[in-house]
C-alpha cells in the first residue's frame, strides 16, 4: 500500500487498499510422523462426533442434549438445567487446559483437534483425491473451463456439499434424538429450528473448510491474535534452526554443504507449499503458523534424501536455539513454575469435578408455598400452609419417595407421604402441612422437608421453606 507524507506521519492514499488482495494456497500434501498424529485426530474426533450419537444407552441415546425436555443425557448421568454449575466448571477445565497446553506446546490445539483444521483437513483429502495432486490442481484452475474441469469441480463440490450437510444433520442429533430425524427424512418433516440448524451448520462447514481456510485462522480467529501473550522464550514451537541452515541454496546431493559455504537448506520451498496458512517458517515465529508441523515432517523428507540429518525445521524454543540447549536442558526449562502452577490448578478442578459427579445426589426438589393462601385454620384447630413440591428424580430407574417436616413442634404433612417419581422425571406433588398454633412465633417460621428415597439411605434432602403463623 502506498503512502503519502503528511507533516510527520504517514497517511494511506484515498485509493489505498487496507486488506490484502486474496491468494489461493494450494497445499502439497506432507507425509510423516506429525501428519500421522494430525490424522490420528482428525479419524479420533470425527469418529467420537459422528458415531456417539448412534451409541444406545438403556434404551435412549447415550449422549443428547434433549433441549424440549430440558434434560441432558450423558450415558448413564442425566443433568437438568439446575446442573448448570457443571457447565462452568466443564468450562474453566478448557480454559486452563488451553493455558497448559499453549505455554508448554504453542498452537497444538490449533494444529491437530480445532475444527477448522480437521475439516479442512477432509475437504483437502476430497479435493487430492477428485483433482489431483498440488500442481494437478494449479494447472486444472488456469485451464480452460471445459468438460474436464466442469465435471472435478461438480464432483468436488458436490462431495463437499454431502459431508457438510452431514455435519450439519450429526450436530442437529445431538438435540433432537438422531434416530427421530432419519425418520423424519423420506418426508422431509423436520421442524424449522431443525432445518435452520442443519443449513446454517452445514454452510458454515462448506464455506469455512472450503473456501476462507487460512483465512479464518489468520483473521477471523481470535486465538491467532491473543495466543502471543501465553507464549514465553521457553515455549516448545516450530523453528527454523538459521544457524545451521543459512546460508540456503541449490545444491548436489553427496555434495558437503558447508565446502560451498553453503547450510543445510536446500531452498527447495517445499516448507512453504506445505503449509495451510502459506507462511514461511523460515522467517520466524508468525502469528499465522497453526503448529500443524507439515513443514518439519516435509523438511525432514528433504533431509533424508540429502542425506543430512533430521531437525532444521523442529519443536523447539528460542532460548533452546539461542542458548543450544540440549534435549534434556529443553524439556526442563519447559517444565517451568508456570507450567506446573496450570498443571497443579487444572489437576485440582478435575478431580474437584469428578469427586463432585461421583458424589452428586441424584434427586432435586424445589418448594413453592402457595401465596394465594398464607396461611388458614383448619377444621382441628391447627393451622395448615399448603406447598407443592417439585421432586425431580434424575436418575434412570423409578423411584419411591417418602415425605416428612421438621423445623416446628407437631410439625405434620396431611394426606400422601409416599411419592412415586419415573425415571429421569420432574413430579409435582400438593403437600398440606399442619402445625398447632402455639408450636412458633407470628410470622415467618423455618422448616425442612425431608425427602428420602425408599431402599438408598444416601439418596436423601432437605429443603427449607417458611411456614406463616397468623
Amino acid at each position: 500500500m502506498s503512502q503519502i507524507e503528511n507533516g510527520n506521519s504517514a497517511v494511506p492514499e484515498a485509493n489505498g487498499s487496507l486488506y490484502e488482495k486474496h491468494k489461493k494456497i494450494y497445499v502439497r500434501a506432507a507425509s510423516g510422523l506429525f501428519n500421522n498424529w494430525r490424522w490420528g485426530m482428525v479419524f479420533l474426533t470425527q469418529a467420537l462426533f459422528y458415531g456417539l450419537c448412534w451409541v444406545d444407552w438403556n434404551g435412549r441415546q447415550a449422549v443428547l442434549f434433549h433441549l424440549v425436555e430440558r434434560k441432558f443425557y450423558i450415558f448413564g448421568m442425566v443433568f437438568w438445567p439446575q446442573d448448570v454449575f457443571y457447565l462452568a466448571l466443564l468450562l474453566i477445565i478448557s480454559a486452563y487446559a488451553l493455558f497448559l497446553f499453549t505455554a508448554v506446546a504453542g498452537r497444538l490445539f490449533c494444529g491437530y483437534a480445532c475444527p477448522q483444521t480437521v475439516y479442512t483437513e477432509l475437504f483437502l483429502w476430497i479435493e487430492a483425491k477428485v483433482e489431483g495432486d498440488r500442481p494437478a490442481r494449479i494447472k486444472l484452475d488456469k485451464g480452460p473451463l471445459d468438460g474436464r474441469k466442469l465435471r472435478l469441480k461438480t464432483t468436488k463440490h458436490a462431495l463437499w456439499l454431502i459431508l457438510s450437510l452431514w455435519t450439519g444433520f450429526t450436530l442437529v442429533g445431538y438435540f433432537t434424538p438422531v434416530k427421530e430425524l432419519v425418520a423424519s427424512i423420506p418426508s422431509f418433516g423436520f421442524g424449522p429450528w431443525e432445518i435452520f440448524w442443519i443449513l446454517f451448520y452445514a454452510g458454515f462447514t462448506y464455506m469455512q473448510a472450503g473456501f476462507l481456510r487460512e483465512q479464518v485462522c489468520k483473521y477471523m480467529c481470535p486465538y491467532a491474535r491473543f495466543q502471543g501473550v501465553m507464549f514465553d522464550p521457553d515455549t516448545l514451537i516450530i523453528t527454523y534452526d538459521p544457524e545451521r541452515g543459512e546460508p540456503r541454496g541449490a545444491r548436489k546431493k553427496g555434495i558437503d554443504p558447508r565446502s560451498e559455504g553453503k547450510g543445510d537448506c536446500v531452498d527447495c520451498g517445499i516448507c512453504v507449499q506445505v503449509c495451510p496458512t502459506g507462511i514461511d517458517i523460515r522467517n520466524g515465529l508468525q502469528y499465522e503458523c497453526i503448529g500443524c508441523s507439515a513443514c518439519i515432517d516435509a523438511c525432514d523428507e528433504v533431509m533424508d534424501k540429502m542425506s543430512y540429518p533430521r531437525g532444521l525445521i523442529r519443536y523447539s524454543t528460542e532460548n533452546a536455539l539461542a542458548k543450544h540447549y540440549t534435549p534434556k536442558e529443553m524439556v526442563a526449562h519447559v517444565m517451568r513454575p508456570r507450567v506446573l502452577l496450570y498443571s497443579a490448578i487444572l489437576g485440582m478442578i478435575i478431580l474437584a469435578t469428578a469427586w463432585g459427579l461421583g458424589t452428586r445426589i441424584p434427586l432435586k426438589v424445589d418448594v413453592i408455598r402457595d401465596r394465594a393462601t398464607l396461611a388458614r385454620e383448619a377444621d382441628d384447630g391447627r393451622i395448615e400452609n399448603i406447598y407443592t413440591l417439585r421432586i425431580m428424580n434424575t436418575e434412570e430407574a423409578p423411584r419411591r419417595y417418602a415425605l416428612s417436616v421438621s423445623g416446628l413442634p407437631g410439625a405434620e404433612i396431611i394426606g400422601e407421604r409416599i411419592v412415586e417419581v419415573p425415571a429421569a422425571t420432574t413430579e409435582s406433588v400438593l403437600v398440606s402441612v399442619r402445625v398447632p398454633p402455639e408450636s412458633g412465633t407470628k410470622g415467618a417460621n423455618h422448616i425442612f422437608f425431608e425427602i428420602q428415597a425408599q431402599n438408598h439411605d444416601k439418596v436423601r434432602v432437605s429443603e427449607k421453606a417458611s411456614f406463616m403463623l397468623p
